[in-house]
Formats: C-alpha cells, sequence, structure tokens
C-alpha cells in the first residue's frame, strides 16, 4: 500500500497556488494525498494567509479531507516530505521590475529570464534554492524536489551540479503553449499529434508528426510564421476546440504564457531555413532589434512587463479574499504561466504511479542532444516515471542553431558558476557572452548597477559590493 503523500509547496503565497490546487484536486484519485504545505517568508505572509484561505475552500468544496498548512517555517514544513514545489521569487515583484527597467535604461533587452534581467533573477534565486536543498537532505531525503522557480534551467542545473541531488525535475509553461499553436495552425487535437523538443529552458525548438506518422513541421512553420499576425490565429483556432468551462478560452491562452512576449512576427524566411519550430522566446534572439523597441516603448509607459503583472497580481489577491470563492478565477490566466501548476502536479501524479506521461522537462542530458555533454540540464521530451524523467532522444541540430545552441549553454553554466561562488570576473565573463548584452564598458556598468540595485538579496557578492 502506498504511503499517503505529503507535498510542500514553496512559494505558497504566489498568486499561482489556486492553479496548483485545482490540479490536485482533479487528480484526487490518483494522488493520496494526507497533508498540503504552503511556506512562505515574512514578506509573504498576507499573501500566503489570502491564497491559503482560497485552498482550503476549495479542497472543502471538493469535499476532500486533505490538511492544509500554512506556515513560515520551511523547516516544519519539509519534515518526511515526498514532494516539493518551489515557485519563490527573490526580491518578489519589485525585483523583476529593476531586472527588465535597468538595462532597458541603458538601451538593452530587459526580460526576466533573459539577457541581464534572467542572470540576476539566477544569481538571487540559487543560492536560496540550494540552501532548501541542503534542508531537504537533511529532512527530507527521500523527496523530489519539482522546480518551476525560473529560470528553471538553470536552477535545475545548479541542484543537480552544484546540491548534488539528482532527484530534481525542472517544469516550464511554455512547451504547453507550443502544442498549442502547433495543433491550432494544423486544427488538430493535440492528442492527436506527437511532439518531440530539444533545446534549454527558453531556448528549444521541436517537431511534430500526426497520427500516421508523418511530419508536419514544415506546414506547422508555413501556416504559424508566414504572417505576423499567424500565431494568434493558430490560438484562436484551437480555442474553438476548448472547454471554456476549463479556463481555457480564447482570451485565457491569449493572455497566458504567451503574453508574457510581445507578440511579433519572426522572420518567415529565418524559420523556413531553420526546419524546426522556434519557441517564442527565440524572438529575443531572432529578432532582438523588433523586441528591444516594443520594449522601450512599454518601458516609456511605465508598463513593462514586470509593472502590469504587478498590478494584475494586485487585482488577483482582492478576488482571493472573497469569502465566497471556492475556485480558481479565470482571471489568474491574464497573470501569464497558465499550465505551470497543472505540469507540476501531472509530474508528481506520474512519478508516484509511474504513469509514463509525456512531458517536456529540465532533466541531465544523458545523451538525447548529442550536441551538448551528457551531464548537462537540457529541457526536452522525456517519459515520467517513478525514477524520474527518461529522456527521448533528439539527435543533432544542424548548423544553422547548434553553435548558438552551445553559446547559451556555456552562457548558463557561466552564470550558475557566478551564482554560487560570488566570483564578480565570472558574472562579468557570463554578461560578455550573453547575447543580449552589449560587452566591454556597458556591460561592466550594468552589471555594477544591477549588483547595487540587488545588494539585499546577493549575499554571496557582498565584498564586491561593498567595494562598489
Amino acid at each position: 500500500m502506498k504511503k499517503k503523500l505529503k507535498i510542500v509547496t514553496i512559494g505558497g503565497g504566489s498568486s499561482y497556488t489556486p492553479e496548483l490546487i485545482e490540479g490536485f484536486i482533479k487528480r484526487k484519485d490518483e494522488l493520496d494525498i494526507k497533508e498540503l504545505w504552503l511556506v512562505d517568508i515574512e514578506a509573504g505572509l498576507e499573501k500566503l494567509e489570502i491564497v491559503g484561505a482560497l485552498a482550503k475552500r476549495m479542497v472543502k468544496a471538493a469535499g476532500l479531507d486533505w490538511e492544509v498548512n500554512l506556515t513560515l517555517d520551511r523547516r516544519a514544513a519539509l519534515k518526511d516530505a515526498d514532494f516539493v514545489s518551489t515557485q519563490l521569487r527573490v526580491g518578489l515583484l519589485d525585483a523583476r521590475i529593476k531586472d527588465e527597467r535597468i538595462p532597458l535604461s541603458h538601451g538593452i533587452i530587459g526580460q526576466e529570464t533573459n539577457g541581464a534581467g534572467g542572470m540576476f533573477k539566477a544569481f538571487r534565486t540559487i543560492p536560496v534554492i540550494l540552501d532548501i536543498v541542503e534542508e531537504m537532505k537533511e529532512l527530507c531525503p527521500d523527496a523530489w524536489l519539482v522546480n518551476f522557480t525560473n529560470p528553471s534551467g538553470m536552477v535545475t542545473e545548479a541542484v543537480i551540479r552544484y546540491g548534488n541531488w539528482d532527484k530534481v525535475v525542472g517544469l516550464c509553461n511554455v512547451p504547453i503553449m507550443c502544442n498549442k499553436i502547433a495543433a491550432g495552425a494544423l486544427e488538430e487535437k493535440e492528442e492527436n499529434l506527437f511532439f518531440r523538443f530539444g533545446g534549454l529552458n527558453h531556448f528549444h525548438w521541436h517537431r511534430v508528426w500526426d497520427k500516421t506518422g508523418k511530419e508536419k513541421t514544415k506546414e506547422v512553420i508555413e501556416l504559424a510564421y508566414s504572417s505576423p499576425d499567424g500565431l494568434g490565429k493558430a490560438l484562436e483556432k484551437i480555442m474553438g476546440q476548448s472547454n471554456p468551462s476549463d479556463g481555457n478560452n480564447e482570451d485565457a491562452v491569449q493572455n497566458s504564457g504567451v503574453q508574457n512576449i510581445p507578440n511579433i512576427g519572426f522572420l518567415p524566411e529565418q524559420v523556413m531555413n531553420l526546419g524546426i519550430i522556434p519557441c517564442m522566446y527565440h524572438r529575443y534572439y531572432y529578432i532582438t532589434d523588433d523586441m528591444l523597441k516594443e520594449e522601450l516603448e512599454a518601458y516609456d509607459k511605465g508598463e513593462t512587463r514586470a509593472e502590469v503583472v504587478k498590478r494584475t497580481e494586485t487585482e488577483l489577491f482582492e478576488l482571493y479574499k472573497d469569502p465566497n470563492l471556492s475556485i480558481k478565477p479565470p482571471q489568474l490566466a491574464k497573470r501569464g504561466g497558465a499550465y505551470y501548476s497543472d505540469a507540476a502536479c501531472e509530474l508528481i501524479s506520474s512519478i508516484y504511479n509511474d504513469k509514463r506521461s509525456h512531458m517536456v522537462v529540465s532533466t541531465r542530458n544523458e545523451g538525447a542532444i548529442s550536441d551538448l555533454p551528457d551531464d548537462v540540464v537540457v529541457e526536452v521530451s522525456s517519459v515520467i516515471t517513478s525514477n524520474g524523467p527518461v529522456p527521448i532522444s533528439w539527435g543533432t541540430f544542424d548548423t544553422s542553431s547548434r553553435g548558438l545552441l552551445q553559446h547559451m549553454k556555456d552562457m548558463e553554466l557561466t552564470t550558475i558558476m557566478a551564482a554560487v561562488t560570488g566570483d564578480y570576473s565570472a558574472a562579468l565573463q557570463a554578461f560578455t557572452i550573453n547575447p543580449l548584452v552589449p560587452s566591454g564598458k556597458i556591460a561592466q556598468t550594468l552589471l555594477d548597477e544591477m549588483l547595487l540595485a540587488h545588494k539585499d538579496y546577493l549575499p554571496q557578492f557582498k565584498d564586491v559590493i561593498n567595494r562598489l
């Protein structure tokens, strides 16, 4: 008989938590849950209490007897846990605003997981995650760590490489959105298509086949990328096949993961030459000038994505306070990142039940992408077993994408090393080799300014910051 589950969510006061609870409720017949623990820090106490009360109402409305515990005591929560999920944001949304606005003030891409902003999110986040891993080694050594804290790929890599913890899986909602775009373009149901992904978190490509085994990748590119509004039309089509009662209507998807990124069309000729389908975040690398122009316009109006999200979150938590609310409100889709939490629940269920679900996750390469070392973390299609992900082979990339992939992986590894060690020269090197950051004095000026702006959350850089 299987043990009843204790599941812990660190960052439990997140606005995403209702979707997480909904995902567990949907799988009540698959997951024998005894305890759900929502953990946060003192600065997040008010949000934890608000969203925790909603979580309790949702569980009660579903007729379940699960214990829902709210706490600021991380160690108490971790004791004997079976699964630990992380959805934390070090420095809260104000830190994200700095990650976006400071680079933009220098005329440089400012984005949560790409460029200078993404590297600084890694600098703040990785030491905290590694502290959690050390506590897990002591308090729940058999637990799985399910990470969807961004930058998810780099965090997962740090846990394996520096935390020496193999029972970790990184998750992202972008592959889910990519599936929906392809299905919409083909006017086909997702379950009738087979997808294979290869690359890095927020930097992957994919291919598509139908049930007969015929590859549809080129057709998706022609339909979805041959015009500036092709992606939007693809999403509209797939929404016509969705159940509005699930919150999967057109408005919900248009305002989900895609809205985090300006919907500017790729260059059709360039994507056709690739022969594989890029993810939305490739816009930052394939059409950098167009993306920067869009971001600078938002910056001038005080409407960077982080600033919009902060306002949206305020509205969400006002909704969550309603004592009569006992479901996930559809407005949550406007927050961005839809399907993250549901993916986490499916991952947990697949490990717990050895379901062999087909999912796209960040995990150790193990030969899946032959252009990268076996021991680095990649984001690839995998079969999720009771022993974790088993990567599906992608093979090799051609010359149009291979070098950029390898370059980005080395940038990630350099960033992670700087995050762990507090080595200023490694941080500068990471800035220098990142394609979205100009090199030389501009990189150093930006690095120094961001170190000072985030000084309260960068203890590993304390000596450097004092000198600055």
